[in-house]
């Protein structure tokens, strides 16, 4: 596993094919230009590993280091990387409703909609029409004026309403206050 140069981008041990190197000890030192066999000499002497850390430099860089925990260590340090910008994605969360939505459905898909606002996702509303339902869009259109009002302080309407198909389609954003009071109002 450890010659796996398609996996691991770092030359290690046998696999550093040159005859000279600059080593740098594992606590940080510099022993300077040493023969290849020499490195490979002190890094068994310490029970590590000579991984190559530049190659480009003449004569290339090696360092003495547990090669194991430098892995886990930078794949650590990739995980993280990768779960800090998942964190910064927003996503947008889709709701449908119908022209005619009694009060119970409508407050169960409000409390989705705040729900998706405080996570600091975007909901994308939408309203089906079917049939004879395409001659009364201005039914949809005061749906949507009322999620409005109810969401006011948790998100903000970034589209307006706007017909597409038989469909209308608003989208509504986590507000940047979030609802919090403002500071400057409190004093």
């Amino acid at each position: 596993m450890r010659g796996n140069k398609q996996a691991d981008k770092e030359r290690i041990n046998q696999d550093i094919r040159v005859p000279e190197v600059r080593l740098v000890l594992d606590d940080g030192t510099q022993k300077g230009v040493v023969t290849i066999q020499e490195a490979l000499d002190i890094a068994d002497e310490h029970g590590l590993d000579l991984v190559e850390v530049a190659p480009n430099a003449k004569p290339p860089v090696c360092r003495v280091m547990d090669y194991g925990k430098f892995k886990f260590e930078k794949n650590k340090k990739d995980r993280e990387a990768r779960k800090k910008q998942r964190q910064n994605q927003i996503e947008t969360k889709e709701i449908k409703f119908r022209p005619k939505i009694e009060d119970h459905d409508y407050n169960v898909k409000l409390k989705h909609i705040k729900r998706f606002l405080d996570e600091g996702n975007k909901v994308k509303l939408v309203i089906r029409f079917r049939g004879r339902e395409m001659m009364f869009q201005n039914n949809g259109i005061e749906l949507l004026k009322r999620v409005t009002e109810d969401v006011k302080g948790l998100g903000v309407v970034e589209k307006t309403p706007e017909m597409q198909g038989r469909q209308q389609i608003m989208i509504i954003g986590p507000d940047p206050q979030g609802g919090q009071p403002q500071q400057g109002k409190s004093e």
